[in-house]
């Protein structure tokens, strides 16, 4: 058989043979081997406890609890049978009930009753305590964090993948933390049970040894009592090891590495500390009457052991920063300070707290949104520089490109933001959500489960940091991209492809004219992750022209099928189309100008024209369509930078483009122009 297979039969057949040890009698021998097993079974589980690094790598604790306690108290039924029996229940109990306390009854008891209160009211009482509000909370939180998750995964932030992965790990805590509840009254109840089996084996035993076997009293309590004791005491040992486990599992806290090795870094790294406990233990061999020994040898060792700990981080820090010199205006300190970060997100100081080290997690969704940006539009999002500005007004904070404020938003410490309606209720200030502005309400952070049961959507404080930033470096994409980046691009497409990128550049085009064919692409929300077939695109157009709209056109045509794909829905795109004779018209009033071709049309005209487009569009989405304008590629171009300013979000693509796409073209509506001459 399998260690699979094993493993599977090896639990209920132990709990079976369990059933049966409390109504059939067991051989001393046995007693005794099962004893040492509850010993070590529960050692065990205290080293377990200690080593994994987080409550939930030890998820079968509170079912394994259960059966050690049942376990346990079967060996004391067997143990109480042999006892009033035979007057003998193993040299394990007998050791414990003669040699371990001195063969002194009272003793015993002392022992026994210090155990049970250690137990009772120390351990099992704090545990139980510290597992009852970890459900509560855990329990009141977890619709917040499913909330974070999907805000998460909306942001673009993480994939499906984890986020279902993260909503199975939060569903986990709650029901194992539940569990350690329901389990932590276990070990309650042992203790309680350990009394009463005790008090009773006592009775039992000086009245069977008094009526029975006719001994005097103090007979019947060297013979039975002594027994009933070292049974409690075998019983308690592996009780006070679980209840120590118990207690160890709900403290922990998610780590990096085992409870030994966290202690060790942390005090690790507090040497004066150690230092001045050692001096107060020298200090006290100063007053009289105290053995001047122990604590010459404790205070000696913690010096020692301060001496010989490893110079930390913070040790060197605050080392360099006493020896440092003077700070002087140098060059290079002038220069540092006046240059402008590409990206940059200022926080008023009362949002400190999203990115420092006691629980803030802003910058490490940073670096997950950059993988996600670069995943997304092809582009290495820059270095998000965070730093805190005095100038901002309180619970503020400014995103800037290239040094230039261009977007706020709020986030209150202390509170979540509740997306929905029917907020009166909950106390907090008003609020909109940055990226799509909807209304909301800044609620306190305990109330999020209130605000979750009222039917809104909770997101956390750094969730709309985050993806607020998101769309801000997705609006602005093109304007992050520097002559640098596209280097660096083409560099990485050389590796693969090199003739591509040698008959383009700078045979062909320059780095800049390269640049700013992309920077066209991005406007238009186009990734530029598939640089070969751009690149490609741009060297047989640039053979015979190297003007921008039409370089613009052709990498957009190499990515048609990419560009329709991403406004399809169910296979189908939602087409727009304009009416042949409005076409051909507005491709009349194509005017060349500076910044490229333009549709020169009166004002009139393009406002109605914007105005048809807007009402199909809306009639589109309402039946969950992403619509999108249809036009010639000789118009298409000039007819997105008319629509530009009126309907920002509104994709115009060409024949072309469509052409070779696999996708089933569905028309709503034709703008015929007849509602524009009207008007």
């Amino acid at each position: 058989m399998s260690g699979r297979r094993l493993s599977q039969f090896a639990v209920p057949v132990g709990v079976v043979l369990i059933i049966i040890m409390m109504v059939v009698p067991l051989p001393t021998m046995l007693i005794d081997l099962l004893i040492a097993l509850n010993i070590t079974g529960a050692l065990l589980i205290v080293l377990v406890s200690m080593y994994v690094r987080r409550p939930l790598d030890f998820s079968a604790f509170p079912s394994l609890l259960l059966i050690m306690t049942l376990f346990r108290l079967a060996l004391n039924i067997s143990a109480t049978r042999l006892v009033l029996l035979d007057g003998f229940a193993g040299k394990v109990i007998d050791a414990f009930g003669h040699f371990v306390v001195g063969g002194q009854l009272v003793i015993g008891l002392v022992i026994f009753i210090i155990l049970v209160v250690i137990q009772f009211l120390v351990i099992t009482k704090g545990a139980e305590r510290v597992a009852e509000v970890g459900a509560r909370f855990t329990l009141d939180a977890m619709p917040g964090k499913q909330m974070a998750i999907d805000a998460d995964l909306n942001a673009g932030l993480i994939d499906e993948i984890e986020a279902r992965k993260r909503r199975s790990e939060v569903a986990a805590e709650a029901d194992f933390y539940g569990a350690m509840d329901g389990a932590s009254k276990f070990v309650k109840g042992d203790a309680i049970a350990a009394i009463v089996i005790t008090l009773i084996n006592l009775i039992g035993g000086f009245i069977i040894g008094m009526v029975q076997k006719g001994l005097t009293p103090m007979e019947a309590v060297q013979k039975y009592s002594l027994l009933s004791v070292g049974d409690g005491l075998v019983s308690q040992i592996p009780a006070l090891l679980l209840s120590v486990a118990t207690g160890l599992i709900v403290t922990r806290s998610a780590t990096d590495g085992d409870m030994g090795t966290n202690v060790a870094q942390q005090l690790g790294q507090h040497r004066n500390a150690l230092r001045i406990a050692g001096g107060a233990a020298l200090v006290l061999c100063l007053i009289p009457g105290l053995p001047k020994l122990p604590f010459l040898l404790v205070g000696g060792a913690a010096l020692f052991a301060a001496q010989k700990m490893p110079t930390t981080t913070a040790d060197k820090a605050e080392q360099e920063q006493a020896d440092a010199p003077a700070p002087l205006d140098a060059t290079e300190s002038l220069l540092s300070e006046m240059r402008v970060d590409p990206l940059e997100l200022a926080l008023a100081p009362d949002l400190v707290d999203l990115v420092d080290g006691a629980g803030g997690d802003l910058l490490d969704r940073v670096r997950s949104l950059r993988r996600k940006v670069a995943l997304d539009l092809g582009i290495v999002m820059p270095p998000v520089r965070t730093r805190d500005d005095l100038d901002l007004p309180l619970s503020t904070y400014a995103i800037r490109i290239s040094g230039v404020d261009v977007a706020q938003g709020q986030a209150p410490p202390g509170t979540v933001l509740a997306i929905g309606e029917n907020l009166e209720f909950l106390p907090g200030r008003a609020g909109v959500e940055p990226v799509f502005g909807l209304p909301g309400k800044w609620v306190p952070a305990e109330l999020r489960h209130q605000a979750d049961l009222s039917g809104a959507t909770v997101v956390d404080r750094a969730s709309v940091v985050i993806t607020h930033l998101a769309e801000v470096v997705r609006a602005n994409s093109s304007r992050l991209l520097g002559r640098e980046d596209v280097r660096a691009l083409t560099d990485i497409v050389k590796q693969t492809n090199p003739v591509v990128v040698e008959e383009l550049t700078p045979a062909l085009l320059s780095l800049g004219q390269v640049q700013k064919v992309l920077q066209g692409l991005l406007d238009e929300d186009v990734p530029i992750r598939d640089l070969v077939r751009i690149f490609e695109a741009l060297s047989l157009t640039a053979k015979a022209s190297t003007d921008h709209d039409t370089l613009l056109e052709a990498a957009r045509a190499a990515l048609g099928p990419a560009i329709a794909a991403r406004y399809a829905t169910d296979g189908a795109l939602t087409a727009i189309t304009l009416d042949p004779r409005l076409e051909q018209s507005l491709l009349e009033s194509l005017r060349p100008t500076d910044s490229g071709l333009q549709l020169l049309i009166d004002t009139g005209r393009a406002e109605a024209m914007a105005e048809e487009l807007n009402h199909l569009a809306e009639t589109a989405e309402q039946r969950g369509a992403n619509p999108v304008v249809v036009c010639s590629p000789q118009l298409r171009l000039a007819l997105r930078r008319l629509l530009q300013m009126a309907i920002p979000r509104m994709p115009v693509l060409s024949y072309a483009e469509i052409a070779r796409c696999a996708l089933r073209i569905e028309t709503i509506g034709v703008v015929n122009g007849v509602y524009s001459i009207a008007a």
